[in-house]
């Protein structure tokens, strides 16, 4: 059995090399993202209600386009 997977991975060596490599550079680049947008919080929007004064200038219905 071990000599089976001994001969599996010489024979394969490359492509598994490659599998690893291309596995931590996307967990790396999942890491580094995550880190800047944690960096980059922003505090929230806040929508606030306000009142408009009506004047002799306000319409009193909305205008049509």
């Amino acid at each position: 059995m071990l000599s089976k997977i001994k001969q599996f991975v010489k024979a394969h060596q490359e492509d598994i090399i490659l599998f690893i490599g291309i596995v931590l550079i996307s967990l790396l680049s999942f890491a580094i993202g995550f880190i800047v947008a944690k960096n980059q919080e922003k505090e929230p929007l806040r929508i606030e209600k306000i009142q408009v004064p009506l004047s002799k200038y306000t319409a009193l219905t909305p205008m049509l386009d």
